[in-house]
């Protein structure tokens, strides 16, 4: 963060100095709310969870390193107490991005987010420094603590903005007002909590609202291959680019194709020039994802081949999407297992295929290990029928659906596709699921482990690569 003192901090956010000898103090760490996370000129925020609270934490984060805690009441230590922990620490950040003048990008969409931030990221600090989300933290609390630990040298604020209902994204752009706005897609993840598809593109939509229009520099990214998104160009005073694979998208992929390990090669053609991109990552879903990132580092000034080249160094930096790694003895696991909706499934599932094609050659086979989407309401047993369909449609060889309810309509979706035999199994949970796994691999087969995040199906891809480890495969 950049460095204030306890007393400018107590200003900005209309809080009370308690037991702080020196006001004049400067916070010269990080701002964190994990007391492991602590190092020395740190601000420790107190929340209360539901089963934490961090004022029990306040003497030691002190005696750690901190310079102070900001608290809703006083802990005996140095202190800055406010009314609503939530709404200081969002007006610290507010502050702290007006002052910096570094330029916010900020983006959203159902299905993508953290890949394509990720994306942008890895291009766009190639020309100036660049601080970005880590991981998935994109709500009221992870993303001002993102925006604060932006420096004096940072130029360019890349957050990734998550929503559960309407206002969300507009509470976010409250605190940390971006002059880019970028809209992935609009599908069905979390359609349960927002009720329907007409609410996730009104919510989503609440980004592009808040830009400064073009005349002030704001940019509009938008999924031209999406109609939910390209109409958001009319609640927007933004300029407007569009990108994708459509011939109106003024950023677009022509030649799209992947190799033979799955990996997506494309030409990226832009305003202002044309050049080759073949990515590191897997699946042909992330042509879209570097599609809207290039549209993003093209409005901030860098050329075609220098985006290019970026796209096509860049690896995952976020863990469990789509992490390749191939056991001693041959079998593949890809860890896709951090969340799922449909629309991830989907590409999941045709990754799986394309990095299996090579494999069948050799004999190696397909499995998708996939467990429960969660929070898609009315329409979950709809939508794990689909998928269990797309596996068998998609030739996977194995289908394991592990768990209950949505698990067994997965199966039985493949069952009625036409998975006859032992193609498709559901087991009960996630060690029965390595149990058969461990007991079936051999040399050349690709695994996808994949399912919400409550699921915790990373369990799998972890004991699967253990066992790898240890030897321990069949060689039948």
């Amino acid at each position: 963060m950049i460095a204030l003192s306890l007393a400018e901090i107590a200003a900005v956010v209309g809080g009370q100095t308690h037991d702080i000898p020196d006001p004049s103090v400067r916070i010269t760490g990080p701002v964190v709310r994990d007391s492991r996370e602590v190092e020395p000129g740190s601000l420790f925020v107190a929340f209360v969870g539901e089963r934490v609270d961090g004022h029990d934490y306040a003497a030691q984060v002190v005696e750690a390193g901190a310079a102070a805690v900001l608290a809703s009441r006083p802990v005996g230590v140095p202190a800055i107490v406010v009314d609503d922990v939530q709404t200081a620490l969002g007006a610290l950040a507010r502050h702290v991005v007006h002052t910096l003048g570094a330029t916010l990008v900020g983006l959203t969409g159902s299905a993508g987010k953290t890949s394509t931030k990720d994306l942008i990221a890895q291009v766009l600090r190639r020309k100036a420094p660049t601080v970005f989300t880590p991981g998935s933290l994109n709500n009221e609390i992870g993303l001002p603590l993102t925006a604060l630990s932006a420096t004096e040298e940072t130029r360019f604020l890349v957050l990734e903005m998550g929503a559960r209902g309407i206002g969300h994204i507009r509470y976010l752009t409250g605190l940390t007002p971006p002059r880019i706005g970028l809209v992935l897609n609009v599908g069905t993840a979390h359609i349960g909590e927002f009720g329907g598809r007409e609410q996730i593109a009104q919510a989503k939509g609440e980004l592009v609202e808040s830009l400064p229009p073009a005349s002030e520099g704001g940019v509009a990214v938008l999924n031209a291959d999406d109609p939910a998104v390209r109409a958001m160009a009319s609640r927007t005073q933004a300029k407007v680019v569009l990108f994708g694979e459509s011939g109106e998208a003024d950023v677009r992929a022509e030649n799209v194709r992947l190799t033979d390990s799955g990996q997506p090669a494309f030409s990226l053609r832009t305003p202002s020039g044309c050049s080759d991109v073949t990515m590191r990552l897997y699946g042909e879903h992330h042509v879209s994802n570097a599609l809207a990132a290039a549209a993003v580092a093209h409005e901030l000034g860098m050329s075609a081949a220098e985006i290019a080249t970026a796209l096509s160094e860049a690896g995952s930096l976020s863990r469990w999407r789509m992490e390749v790694t191939e056991r001693p003895d041959g079998v593949t696991i890809v860890n896709d297992a951090y969340n799922a909706n449909p629309e991830s499934m989907r590409a999941a599932l045709r990754a799986l295929a394309a990095m299996g094609r090579a494999s069948q050659a050799t004999g190696g086979r397909t499995w998708a290990v996939l467990g429960k989407m969660a929070e898609l309401g009315d329409e979950a047993l709809a939508e794990h029928d689909a998928v269990g369909r797309l596996a068998v449609r998609l030739n996977v060889g194995k289908l394991v659906a592990v768990g209950g309810r949505e698990a067994a309509w997965l199966q039985l979706g493949a069952y009625n596709e036409g998975s006859w035999g032992e193609e498709s199994v559901h087991v009960s949970d996630a060690q029965a699921a390595v149990d058969l796994l461990r007991s079936e691999l051999r040399p050349g087969d690709v695994v996808l482990v994949k399912a919400s995040r409550s699921v915790g199906l990373e369990s799998v891809a972890q004991a699967l690569l253990a066992t790898g480890a240890e030897g321990e495969v069949a060689t039948r």
